[in-house]
């Protein structure tokens, strides 16, 4: 008999979808509502044709980036995490490196209860941080203002998020040499030949991560081939 104090992964699992769902409903909505809430106090005239020839072009953009961002992200996040991340933004910049670290940290295994319950403690927790921190820069704004804007510091300032995401990629990189020197090569490449795809974060991690995957496969099936070559070549040895 199931005790009733045993945790219940499958049950979790189904509540996570039912309220991750609803708040995803919830959330749009209120996206949705915001122009046309302030449409409505200022008196202001909603251009429709042009807000539908809008509405198609950012579509035409987002939605297969949101599809791409769908699959990409939520085996490496977990259902739980996804429904945070996506609810309350900044995946790339805050919420990867929390998870990753969290990870590491904890010596989880991506898809196992253990790793799901992990990472969503520690989205939920980069949110929460990410809100208290947003918080109290804006009270703290006026007064920090000559210190933000000394010239002194501010190539600091200008520098922290690639300090941040070298320190946290170095861990991952170091772990396969070949796949990562040719993900950073790839990418040095675009940039030199695409340069307004610098800007373009969200299309290079979808663009980068689906060819790296392909490379990842060639070299995987490249190496499983010369491992049943050897295996053959010793039976055949043993044969003789």
């Amino acid at each position: 008999m199931k005790d009733e104090n045993e945790f219940d992964y499958d049950n979790y699992i189904e509540k996570t979808h039912t309220y991750g769902t609803i708040l995803m409903v919830i959330g749009i909505v209120l996206l949705l509502a915001v122009p046309f809430l302030i449409a409505s106090v200022t008196g202001s005239h909603i251009n429709w044709p042009g807000f539908r020839s809008g509405v198609i072009k950012v579509l035409l953009i987002y939605i297969p980036s949101s599809a791409a961002e769908f699959l990409i992200y939520t085996p490496m996040l977990g259902v739980g995490s996804v429904y945070l991340s996506f609810l309350t933004g900044n995946l790339t910049n805050l919420k990867l490196p929390c998870a990753f670290s969290s990870r590491e940290i904890a010596q989880t295994q991506p898809g196992t209860k253990e790793d799901e319950i992990i990472m969503t403690l520690s989205i939920a927790t980069s949110a929460l941080v990410t809100m208290l921190v947003i918080a109290l820069g804006v009270a703290l704004l006026v007064p920090l203002t000559p210190i933000l804007q000394n010239p002194t510091l501010k190539p600091a300032f200008d520098n922290v998020l690639p300090a941040l995401f070298g320190a946290l990629g170095y861990q991952y990189f170091i772990k396969d040499l070949k796949l990562s020197t040719f993900a950073m090569v790839l990418s040095v490449a675009i940039c030199i030949f695409v340069p307004s795809m610098i800007g373009q974060t969200g299309t290079m991690i979808i663009v980068l991560g689906a060819v790296t995957l392909a490379f990842a496969f060639v070299i995987f099936k490249a190496t499983q081939k010369k491992a049943q070559s050897l295996i053959d070549e010793n039976n055949s040895n043993k044969d003789q």
